[in-house]
């Protein structure tokens, strides 16, 4: 009988590297440095964020224990007097009503210019735009601020008139006292314009992220460009514009010089936000921090605390919104 020899068979391929895994260091000085600088950068920043919280935390409660009004409720501020009197009412319905506005005056307005550079201007056009846009984010706030009260307050004048004729119905935008624009809608339109490029960058970057073939697989379909846009685009760039908008209310939130410089502060809560008068946070601590006393300056930290916390939902809300999509997130870097 013919002997049969054994046929060596080859040896398996080894496995393909886990994308998931990182890679281990490889033991060199310097990867040690930059990975003890990058986990302390960390670690401090924290501290930092911890350290501010703590300090707040203990100021506040120090002027929310001599209140005798109620710190949420009350329309007065008056830590002066005796006893001293003050809340926060009025300072969260301007912030936040002040804020909507800009919101709904920025968000499709930056999302159109977005769209512009992004999918219609031609590139010569498309790159002084967009340079433009990032450089408006650059201007200080008190530049913002005197061009408000020198140029936005006296043309608004007539806006107004004009909204309370056509739209006084809504009660909102009813105009029940005389005086110059100077009201949260001033305030809403000026924090637009700030929040602008900020939302506007953002959403530029996400708009060209969306796969090149997406789009060229709707227009061989037969797509018109507006097709693609509200197909394509729109859909895969939701939750980036959700997100650049949140960072432009975090900015709209803590806006302090320009809100001060056009604003003309009361307490009183209104809905007719074409009646000058109003307040937000910010302000009301750039306008009373310089004469107030010790006791005057822990109420003031304690409006801050609470400016703080509201701005961390925001932007911790925005943050969750980033980690839905791992393109935006840098999983998969």
């Amino acid at each position: 009988m013919a002997s049969t020899t054994p046929i060596d068979t080859p040896p398996a391929p080894p496995a393909p590297p886990d994308p998931k895994e990182r890679p281990r260091s490889t033991g060199r000085m310097g990867d040690k440095v930059f990975v003890g600088l990058s986990r302390g950068s960390g670690i401090l920043l924290l501290v930092i964020m911890a350290s501010i919280a703590v300090f707040l935390s203990y100021r506040a409660a120090i002027a929310i224990s001599k209140d005798e009004g109620n710190f949420l409720t009350t329309f007065d501020w008056n830590p002066a007097g005796d006893p001293p009197v003050f809340g926060i009412a009025v300072l969260l319905f301007g912030t936040v009503v002040s804020s909507i506005i800009a919101m709904v005056i920025a968000v499709p307005i930056a999302v159109g210019i977005a769209l512009f550079i992004s999918h219609y201007a031609p590139r010569k056009l498309a790159a002084p735009i967009a340079y433009v846009v990032d450089l408006l984010a650059a201007v200080p706030s008190i530049v913002y601020g005197i061009w408000g009260a020198l140029v936005l307050v006296p043309y608004l004048e007539g806006l107004n008139l004009w909204l309370d004729q056509f739209f006084g119905w809504t009660y909102i935008f009813e105009k029940t006292e005389v005086g110059v624009a100077r009201s949260l809608f001033t305030v809403g339109v000026l924090l637009a314009i700030m929040i602008l490029p900020i939302v506007t960058s953002v959403s530029r970057e996400v708009f060209l992220q969306v796969p090149k073939m997406n789009e060229e697989a709707a227009l061989a379909l037969g797509a018109t460009r507006w097709e693609v846009i509200r197909l394509s685009v729109l859909p895969f760039g939701r939750s980036g514009i959700i997100s650049a908008s949140m960072l432009g209310l975090g900015r709209a939130l803590g806006e302090t010089m320009a809100v001060a410089t056009v604003l003309s502060p009361s307490f009183i809560i209104s809905l007719h936000v074409l009646n000058p008068g109003g307040g937000t946070f910010a302000q009301n601590i750039a306008a009373k921090f310089g004469e107030a006393d010790e006791f005057g300056r822990d109420a003031l930290i304690a409006s801050g605390l609470v400016l703080f916390v509201l701005t961390l939902l925001v932007n911790g809300a925005a943050r969750l919104i980033i980690a839905r999509r791992k393109e935006y997130s840098g999983a998969n870097a």
